[in-house]
């Protein structure tokens, strides 16, 4: 990790116009509005090409507009070293920085990466409201979103899981939180890295990126092995599932408001003439209403339909489902004890 003894304007000032124009445009395609000094947009910076890339065309193209955090895992022994080298970057070209330290208590037990990002994305949603940055602005790229098209494809994903990540959501429940946003969902990989080098800077290196231990680095070989696989192309798919995921989405809420009544914490629920999708979604919806809990899906919804559909009375999630020419669903009773 190093960068170059070009001055400090140099690094922003190598960012051509033209990506700052194409940047600019992608921002506000996601967003809307452009950030500013009282209402600044945070960068998550790891060190790495993207995120790199992602703070030098944030500050070329909203000066005095950006403010920049890293998340230290604690999980690598270079990580506060990572950090540190991300702070002097950011001193370089006058962004405040901030080192969000790890939160253990949040990494024990599951999925070490799930809850990995989960306790970033906390991390950073509590520093830009603190900060007053109503965004907060992630790196993921183009080949990002082929790398996920093909690990979901292969574990048989649904509509949901192959269409393209959202470029924009919130980064947590509740009303005036931080957005997480992606304007780089248009630019590859390569692209990125031509502004890092333009900037004379050297990015973090994580050799977990390459370990084929892991699926993502192996879905990423095989896409720089398989020119049949053009990334762009991939990912031009996954956006196409993600228009067709929202249509759907929007279908649902249509179908939701004319067929489902809740009232008194249980749901009563017409499922008649819908196509399959629609019934899951319905069904879906209808349990978290009832459990206030994200509802299973996949198989165990689809056994649950299968047995309301044969005249069964069915639990899932803690709600009890009752066929009839409307369904109902209720909680379930508490399990007695032996």
């Amino acid at each position: 990790m190093r960068i170059s003894a070009a001055s400090d304007a140099s690094l922003i000032d190598a960012i051509a116009g033209e990506s700052v124009a194409r940047f600019t445009a992608d921002w506000l395609a996601v967003t809307g509005l452009l950030p500013a000094s009282a209402a600044p947009v945070g960068i998550a910076v790891s060190g790495g090409t993207d995120s790199l890339a992602l703070l030098l065309l944030a500050c070329a193209s909203f000066p005095g507009a950006v403010v920049a955090a890293t998340v230290d895992h604690g999980l690598r022994a270079e990580s506060a070293e990572e950090a540190a080298f991300v702070g002097a970057v950011c001193a370089r070209i006058g962004v405040p920085h901030s080192i969000l330290p790890p939160r253990p208590e949040m990494l024990a037990g599951g999925n070490l990466q799930d809850r990995a990002r989960a306790m970033r994305y906390a991390c950073l949603a509590d520093w830009a409201t603190a900060c007053g940055a109503p965004w907060v602005a992630v790196a993921h790229q183009q080949d990002d979103v082929a790398e996920t098209f093909l690990l979901r494809a292969r574990r048989g994903a649904g509509l949901g899981g192959l269409a393209a990540m959202l470029p924009a959501r919130p980064l947590r429940a509740g009303e005036g939180v931080p957005w997480l946003v992606r304007p780089l969902l248009g630019w590859s990989r390569a692209e990125l890295a031509t502004q890092v080098a333009a900037a004379g800077i050297v990015a973090v290196q994580d050799p977990s990126n390459r370990h084929p231990r892991f699926d993502r680095s192996r879905a990423r070989a095989l896409l720089a092995d398989s020119p049949e696989l053009p990334p762009a192309r991939l990912a031009r798919a996954a956006a196409n599932l993600r228009e067709a995921e929202a249509a759907l989405a929007w279908a649902a809420e249509r179908e939701w408001g004319a067929r489902a009544h809740a009232a008194q914490g249980q749901v009563s629920l017409n499922l008649t003439d819908l196509p399959r999708e629609l019934r899951r979604r319905l069904v879906a919806r209808a349990l978290k209403t009832v459990n206030d809990a994200p509802p299973p899906r996949g198989s165990g919804l689809d056994r649950l339909i299968a047995a309301v559909d044969a005249g069964q009375v069915a639990t899932l999630a803690g709600v009890v489902v009752r066929p009839g020419p409307r369904w109902r669903f209720a909680p379930a009773p508490p399990h007695r004890s032996p």
